[in-house]
């Protein structure tokens, strides 16, 4: 009897109809198709001896392509880091009651997010030839207290991922703004109303707020980063990961092995990344998880009932409640 009255969500219904789910042969279909696809292409790259998969086993760890993998890496996070905090400075900037800060915000994401990257870093590479020496020291006059070369500053790394952070920092600022505007404005006023500053309401209740939806894209602009750093050429830094598989490739005069070398640590880094994000988004998600609605199979039995009984009376006399005033 208990059984029957769960299946029957409380209620008693004679002569119940146990009707069967409509067959669909659509999804079925579907992928059988699929599948035969995906092997297909599996077999045709396992077997074309044009990828040449020996050759690709050989310079998979090979020195210069490690040594690429720990550039790229590099440029990666110097690049997100200092990325993710000129973000945050822009964001609040552009939130600010200041006009100026507000101005310089927007007049720095309109540029930088106007022009290529790739045009950018050929910029930073020419940043040398532009502006020989960098000085410290009385603005508009000839007076210096400190100089020094810009060829012993600028160099080809610091080049590259100044490059990249700028760019990618126009980016993220705004997506951090969508973040710090997706937050309750009541947050803030509660925090006013307790006398803090609006420094402490931003690091205490904010941010922490809004690193749910900030992480997300955040992490996608990361994985985003690691592929752009094949752009840094343009400066021209030649130690990262894809340059280092094209010039094994030039060498030997085979470039799919080596690209497909270069796709393979590509793909692991991406993996990991992504793993890495779904447990960041996982820990700032805590108290957001949806939760299923509703009383039933959340609450203990009511007074009177077992286990096995129906726990949702409210729910059934509150819907004969309404039906029977709108009869």
């Amino acid at each position: 009897m208990a059984k029957k009255q769960a299946d029957g969500e409380g209620l008693n219904i004679p002569n119940r109809i146990d009707a069967l789910p409509v067959r669909r042969p659509g999804p079925i279909v579907a992928a059988v198709i699929v599948a035969l696809l995906a092997a297909m292409l599996i077999q045709g790259m396992i077997t074309n001896p044009r990828l040449d998969w020996p050759t690709v086993w050989k310079y998979l760890f090979n020195e210069n392509v490690l040594e690429g993998i720990r550039y790229t890496l590099e440029l990666t996070v110097i690049s997100m880091v200092v990325a993710i905090v000129l973000s945050i400075i822009l964001a609040i900037m552009r939130k600010s009651i200041n006009p100026v800060l507000r101005g310089v915000s927007w007049f720095f994401i309109w540029f930088f997010r106007g022009t290529p990257v790739y045009t950018q870093l050929v910029f930073w590479g020419l940043f040398a030839v532009l502006i020989p020496r960098i000085s410290l020291g009385v603005p508009f006059t000839d007076i210096s207290f400190w100089s020094v070369n810009s060829q012993d500053v600028i160099t080809a790394f610091n080049a590259a991922w100044i490059g990249l952070a700028l760019n990618e920092a126009a980016y993220l600022s705004e997506i951090v703004r969508a973040g710090l505007e997706a937050v309750d404005p009541g947050q803030t006023e509660a925090a006013q109303a307790l006398g803090m500053k609006r420094s402490l309401i931003m690091r205490r209740i904010i941010l922490p707020q809004a690193m749910r939806i900030i992480i997300p894209p955040t992490g996608n602009e990361t994985i985003g980063m690691l592929k752009t750093t094949s752009l840094v050429t343009a400066v021209p830094f030649t130690l990262e990961l894809q340059f280092a598989t094209g010039a094994i490739a030039n060498r030997i005069y085979k470039p799919i092995p080596l690209l497909l070398v270069a796709c393979f640590w590509y793909l692991l880094i991406t993996s990991i990344l992504m793993v890495v994000q779904s447990r960041i988004e996982k820990h700032f998600g805590k108290g957001f998880d949806a939760r299923a609605m509703g009383t039933r199979g959340k609450q203990p039995p009511l007074p009177g009932k077992t286990e096995g009984e129906p726990k949702d009376d409210i729910n059934k006399i509150n819907e004969a409640g309404f039906t029977g005033m709108t009869a």
